[in-house]
């Protein structure tokens, strides 16, 4: 009987860990690693030949949304196609439980705006055959999986479980009762085997609240109290264990910073700050987080920031754009039917206060009048597509504004726009890629699916930063996106190749990896679809163990399991 299920022959093992590559074999049993040394090929079930391919850990995506889409989607793409082989759910304090049963709705339509997930294919797709997270849990348990998944606690449902959704949205401050019930729940989750909290905290009307409930209102969380941070925190402190994630956008980023040092005094945890990324138009404010998140590591505070190091733009009609949501004028037009955002977007009275709030600073958008018009639906239309909203204005004599409003108002809100990256300086880039402790990641996978495809992140960044040019190595690279991720949020056994631990790998072409273009595909629950970017040169992505993808095909096998106290069961 063969020694080992599977054996990885004669590749370069890049393991994680920074330690210098080095040729070599990977026997595989039981879904771990065995052995890493020679081993001769009638030792093996199965043999895998990896001459001249890169074998490196599976990646670990730490900012999803794919909540929703595990339900659906085994391989939770664009993520599973780009060799990612666990991610965290939960994050930014969105999530489905705890929920009411009469709450059910109300959860699904909380997801719709907040991360653009379709109304439709949650409906479709959602059995909502829980209440409880630790019921939750057990769905997911249940649920086939392609790859691993680590969940946080969400704030969000949290808050409207204890005080109601209603209740929870008007910004009063919780009881002492309902504090200890939080608590309470936070603990019971985590005795289950959560793996810690998470929140977005976007000031209404901020400089960058545009994340909005259904309705336009802010989300629980963006009204959610400091002290309500601390008694989770504390829970955290007293329990000796767990993960914090953690958006929060104020006019005061010092008030900010003192917040994150605060939560990771009291509560002895790491604490993910979401996000570092570089803005054109704003150069300092990366270098700002970046000396403070130093000043951090010196004073031994387990804050990381997570950084944005993919530079996806943003492709989207006005049929579910909301990414305009810190702008008064721009969200009261973008809500309702279609019907009724087009004859909003399309009325001349609302133009005035629309040209006077021009999203101009948000992560979305550096410059309003760069966006580009992509696809026109009317043939008398065409000769405006790829130009930007600035050029088609120069053209026909109007604003900006009413360049893109009328175009949208006349085509029934189907012409396509395209805003490109805020992080388009390769310099500024430079300089996060270079910082040593930042994760790489923020893909939002399974939201904003009609307009982001930013789940390419780890083959853009090999391809990007190694191959082109030359900024890290790929002992660099594969710890920034494999073990230091999985150090940050509570992964135990993962993130690196050793004897012992679980087998989640990738193994690829380095000089034929790529990012493909950018695809529609009708694939969702509900006939609804989404935008999406597939990747070239995976040879094989295995997950305990078992492939999952050959050859940058599907295999149909659904290894991946519910990390548990951030392990497998």
């Amino acid at each position: 009987m063969p020694e080992f299920d599977l054996v990885i022959k004669n590749g370069m093992i890049v393991d994680g860990t920074l330690a210098p590559r080095f040729r070599d074999d990977i026997g595989i049993k039981d879904g771990r690693i065995a052995k890493i040394g020679r081993i001769m090929p009638h030792e093996a079930a199965k043999v895998i030949e990896a001459d001249g391919l890169i074998v490196a850990p599976g990646f670990i995506d730490l900012h999803t949304h794919y909540d929703a889409q595990v339900f659906w989607d085994p391989y939770l793409t664009i993520s599973g196609w780009h060799g990612v082989t666990s991610v965290v759910l939960g994050n930014c304090g969105f999530g489905f439980a705890p929920v009411k049963p009469k709450d059910v709705e109300r959860a699904m339509l909380t997801m719709v705006r907040t991360e653009a997930i379709p109304l439709a294919s949650m409906q479709t797709a959602l059995k909502f055959d829980w209440e409880t997270y630790p019921q939750f849990m057990d769905a997911l348990d249940r649920q086939p999986k392609g790859v691993n998944l680590l969940p946080y606690v969400p704030m969000n449902p949290l808050m409207g479980y204890v005080m109601g959704i209603d209740e929870s949205k008007t910004g009063r401050m919780p009881t002492d009762q309902e504090h200890a019930e939080m608590r309470r729940l936070l603990n019971e989750a985590m005795d289950a085997g959560a793996c810690g909290w998470s929140a977005q905290r976007l000031v209404p009307n901020g400089p960058s609240s545009v994340q909005r409930d259904f309705d336009g209102s802010p989300m629980n969380t963006d009204l959610m109290h400091d002290e309500t941070c601390i008694e989770m925190a504390r829970v955290l402190g007293e329990r000796g264990e767990g993960f914090q994630e953690l958006t929060l956008s104020s006019w005061d980023p010092k008030a900010d910073a003192k917040h994150f040092e605060l939560l990771a005094e009291i509560s002895g945890r790491p604490i993910m700050f979401e996000v570092v990324a570089t803005q054109d138009r704003f150069p300092h404010r990366h270098r700002n987080t970046m000396k403070w998140l130093e000043r951090c590591r010196n004073k031994g505070l387990r804050v990381y920031g997570q950084g944005v190091t993919t530079d996806a733009g943003l492709s989207f009609t006005f049929e579910d754009w909301n990414l305009f949501d810190d702008s008064d004028a721009w969200r009261e037009a973008t809500t309702g039917t279609i019907k009724e955002r087009q004859e909003k977007l399309g009325d001349p009275r609302r133009r005035e206060a629309l040209k006077n709030q021009m999203p101009r600073e948000s992560l979305i958008t550096s410059y309003f009048d760069e966006i580009i018009i992509t696809d026109c639906v009317k043939p008398e239309n065409k000769h405006l597509e790829g130009l930007t909203l600035r050029k088609a204005a120069a053209q026909t004599g109007k604003h900006p504004v009413d360049v893109m409003l009328d175009l949208a108002a006349s085509e029934d809100l189907r012409t396509e726009f395209f805003a490109p990256a805020v992080n388009q300086n390769m310099e500024l880039m430079k300089e996060l890629i270079e910082y040593p402790h930042i994760p790489f990641g923020v893909s939002d996978g399974g939201a904003h699916t009609k307009f982001l495809t930013a789940g390419r992140y780890p083959t853009e960044g090999i391809v990007k930063y190694c191959r082109e040019n030359q900024w890290l190595t790929l002992e660099q690279i594969h710890w920034r996106l494999s073990a230091l991720p999985a150090f940050c949020a509570g992964f135990k056994d993962r993130g690196f190749l050793r004897e012992g631990a679980p087998a989640d790998m990738v193994i690829y072409d380095f000089d034929k990896l790529n990012v493909m273009p950018i695809e529609i595909v009708h694939d969702l629950p509900g006939n609804e679809w989404r935008r999406v970017q597939r990747a070239q040169g995976y040879k094989w992505i295995i997950v305990n163990g078992e492939p999952t993808f050959e050859n940058d095909r599907c295999t149909g096998a659904t290894p991946g399991r519910l990390l548990r106290h951030g392990v497998g069961a």
